[in-house]
């Protein structure tokens, strides 16, 4: 597995510290192989199952991860989609050589999908983008790589949808003996994580819903993933939609850093919570690049700049 997905890419950014008031480090997966972490938990997943066909949901990072990672093993699979995926996702699963099956998640929601889909192919594997062992198994990776930084840190933000990465970063940082405060930071549009942590249950919501964060429109945390993070996260933060696309253009101005937008959701809870975390060693986890390059380009006229994080 360490042999086969590339390390994280760490980054000290001056500009953004000073901007902010935090000492900052930003680890990226952006130049994680598919470019997104998700390829962590997709390689692991695979390589692990005996089935040779896997068929999952996804917004598109895993889908695009999984479609690799069967590719590299001489596997297949079928990943079910919102039609109103990013075109640029979409593209990235069928070049690497996946099936794409495109739904309308107003009218038919992807669990749905995939009990169709499960019937019709018995013999697959399905996989879960987040609720699985292996996925966490995989994301641990990240964590440990977290632990391994040399400078103390007070905090590791880490966004948040189904849970398989904030999960994953959980378990690494612990296996490693790393004691920090690991902080979730979801879309406040998507934030059944921040219910369900506050009610102490798993809370989800009715249907996906539109923040521009897409990687978070989960309905709900995953079975495995709920105890890991209701024991090892210390706070979720809701993040508004302008604090992401300030985020976004903030990393892209003043750290020469491209995220999409469920990357930038640990910059944003930053920004949304500027006293908090202000004088503190905050660590940032981006946890992907892929965009479509016009709705990057309406992020960063709308998002942030250095003028607009000092008058915080």
């Amino acid at each position: 597995m360490q042999d086969v997905i590339r390390p994280t890419t760490i980054i000290r950014a001056p500009r953004l510290e000073l901007c902010l008031g935090v000492k900052l480090t930003i680890v990226s997966e952006t130049f994680q192989f598919t470019g997104s972490f998700k390829f962590r938990a997709a390689y692991n997943l695979a390589s692990k199952v005996d089935q040779e066909r896997i068929i999952t949901a996804s917004s598109g990072n895993f889908g695009q991860a999984l479609a690799y990672a069967c590719k590299i093993l001489g596997k297949s699979c079928l990943v079910v989609m919102p039609h109103d995926s990013a075109q640029v996702k979409v593209d990235a699963v069928r070049e690497y050589g996946g099936e794409v099956d495109l739904i309308n998640v107003a009218s038919k929601s992807r669990s749905d999908r995939l009990s169709e889909l499960s019937r019709k192919h018995p013999d697959a594997y399905l996989a879960s983008a987040y609720d699985d062992p292996l996925v966490i198994e995989g994301n641990a990776t990240l964590g440990q790589e977290i632990s391994g930084i040399d400078w103390p840190l007070d905090y590791v933000l880490v966004p948040i949808g189904g849970g398989g990465l904030s999960s994953g970063i959980v378990t690494g940082i612990r296996r490693a003996g790393l004691q920090v405060d690991v902080v979730g930071a979801e879309p406040l549009l998507a934030n059944d994580a921040a219910r369900s942590l506050r009610a102490g249950c798993i809370v989800r919501d009715r249907q996906e819903s539109k923040t521009i964060a897409d990687g978070a429109r989960t309905l709900g945390l995953g079975q495995h993933n709920w105890p890991i993070l209701q024991k090892g996260l210390s706070d979720i933060i809701e993040v508004t939609e302008d604090d992401i696309a300030e985020a976004v253009g903030l990393l892209f101005s003043l750290a020469n850093v491209k995220a999409e937008p469920t990357g930038a959701l640990g910059l944003a809870a930053v920004l949304s919570q500027p006293g908090r975390f202000r004088g503190k060693s905050v660590c940032c986890v981006v946890s992907g690049g892929n965009v479509d390059p016009e709705v990057y380009c309406r992020l960063l006229r709308s998002g942030g700049s250095a003028p607009a994080a000092h008058e915080r």
